[in-house]
């Protein structure tokens, strides 16, 4: 266990047991929130890490920016020209240049104690909120939210208008996860915890969750909450339980996603996804 972590376990066991607030946090509480929010930007702690072949979140990384929210007070803060509230101010991107970074103007945001990495690709207006690791080369296109904790992998792509969810709580839940070499189609969504593996590439407008069933052709079989690596998937229907109801006439239909080899040429649209990840 490094001092951070145990500051932070520290620190969170005085907040859970009513020992200290907002209020009451003294000079040693901030410059340990500081000092973990600074490792955050820095990529030396992740709210969630890959151990073999499962991702675990790392709860007392989301402890730590629970208590950020819970032992600081909101204050107007300045972007932009314009006045704003909350309880953390946006990261310093001064050094997002010299490390091959660029993030475009106009409403680009980064939140404290989000990671960002070198040679990344910024496209306003954009949000990534905190403790979300963003890897190196990955491009977040305009209209794009990355969530609280969401970790997203190296030279990955992610389309004009793609929503990705965070997992904040509960703090033993992993957040959504999408490995390294992803492309994502633009107004796509992942949530839940959902976890896209490595190489694969979605079809727009795709609604990745553990909700929603992925019909992977490749191993045939039916799977919930992630998208093996090197995939192509899409968005599909498929017949609901309800469609012998008389309310349905024709048939009702729910949402599903069919995954095929990435290396499938025969589908309706295949090289759509093929311009996208150039």
């Amino acid at each position: 266990m490094s001092a951070l972590e145990s500051d932070v376990l520290t620190l969170w066991e005085r907040y859970e047991n009513d020992e200290i607030s907002a209020d009451t946090a003294d000079e040693d509480a901030l410059a340990t929130l500081e000092d973990f929010l600074d490792a955050l930007e820095a990529g030396d702690v992740r709210a969630a890490e890959k151990h073999g072949d499962t991702w675990e979140a790392n709860a007392w990384v989301k402890q730590g920016i629970l208590l950020n929210f819970g032992l600081r007070s909101t204050e107007p803060r300045e972007y932009g020209g314009v006045t704003y509230n909350d309880v953390l101010p946006l990261a310093d991107s001064s050094d997002y240049g010299d490390r091959g970074s660029r993030n475009t103007p106009d409403g680009t945001a980064v939140r404290r104690g989000a990671h960002i990495g070198s040679d990344c690709i910024m496209m306003s207006p954009a949000f990534v909120n905190i403790g979300a690791h963003v890897g190196d080369g990955t491009l977040v296109d305009s209209c794009d939210t990355v969530g609280s904790c969401a970790q997203i992998g190296e030279n990955v792509k992610l389309g004009a208008n793609t929503l990705i969810g965070g997992v904040l709580e509960p703090v033993e839940d992993a957040p959504v996860i999408v490995e390294d070499g992803v492309s994502l189609g633009a107004g796509s969504r992942v949530t839940s915890g959902f976890v896209v593996g490595e190489n694969s590439v979605v079809g727009e407008n795709t609604l990745l969750t553990p909700r929603i069933p992925v019909y992977d052709l490749v191993e045939e079989e039916v799977i919930f909450g992630e998208l093996p690596a090197e995939r192509r998937a899409f968005t599909r229907f498929v017949e609901s339980s309800v469609s012998d109801h008389d309310l349905f006439e024709g048939g009702a239909y729910k949402p599903a996603v069919v995954a095929t080899d990435l290396e499938d040429r025969t589908l309706e649209n295949a090289e759509r996804e093929e311009v996208l990840r150039e």
